[in-house]
């Protein structure tokens, strides 16, 4: 007889299959590191320095076995074995963004051992886009958190493109001390001039330009944390 699934719900619902798949700990992790392209495995285990390799390897097998991701030789002579979505999996983009976005407004500051990835930095442009608000607009940004971590955005009439590196002739350069002080910008915690005033932030144009970034890469404003016990 078969060992039953123990990871199993036991229940003939989308949702509980979902979490099947991808609610393992570190999987959807995995998978948002995938989206922006194929990455090998020790590229996947940069982006995700707390996993342990037999986790990392784990996941990746399970991922493979449900048809999230597969694996293939790349034809670049240094590129090798790369792990890289399916169309199925790459159906899971906009739930990726849309989930990230509500757990931004529940970010606070960062602990001591956080980090904030490259792709963390590129995904949550993406995640952050007001596409209503972009509607006519065409702007070029280049955000530097610092010399090792550049992302550039491409906003054109509703429509955005985030990539990395610099990006020559931007309309505004931002450099930001932290991914924490981006947040508040984009929460409407700190107004931009007040950003730039005490140095959360430095630019190189116009600070209208900066107004103009909040806009366009907008979270919503944090839920309220509860102020007692409500007795019914």
């Amino acid at each position: 007889m078969p060992a039953p699934n123990t990871r199993a719900y036991g229940q003939f619902c989308g949702l509980a299959r979902a979490l099947e798949i991808i609610g393992e700990r570190w999987s959807l992790l995995i998978v948002r590191d995938l989206v922006l392209g194929p990455k090998r495995y020790d590229e996947l285990q940069a982006g995700l320095p707390k996993i342990p390799p037999s986790i990392l390897s784990a996941r990746l097998n399970d991922l493979e076995a449900t048809g999230v991701l597969r694996r293939r030789v790349r034809a670049e002579l240094d590129a090798g074995l790369v792990y890289e979505l399916t169309q199925y999996g790459s159906e899971l983009d906009q739930i990726l963004l849309d989930l990230g976005l509500w757990g931004a407004r529940s970010l606070h500051r960062p602990g001591p051992e956080d980090v904030f990835t490259l792709d963390s930095a590129i995904l949550s442009l993406y995640t952050m886009f007001r596409a209503d608000v972009a509607e006519g607009v065409q702007i070029t940004y280049e955000i530097r958190y610092d010399d090792r971590m550049i992302v550039h955005a491409l906003v054109e009439d509703g429509t955005v493109k985030v990539g990395e590196g610099r990006f020559a002739g931007a309309d505004l350069v931002v450099k930001a001390t932290s991914g924490a002080a981006m947040l508040d910008l984009m929460s409407g915690q700190t107004p931009a001039r007040e950003a730039v005033r005490t140095g959360k932030l430095s630019i190189e144009g116009d600070v209208a330009d900066l107004e103009l970034l909040a806009r366009l890469f907008h979270v919503p404003a944090a839920p309220e944390p509860p102020t007692g016990i409500v007795v019914r």
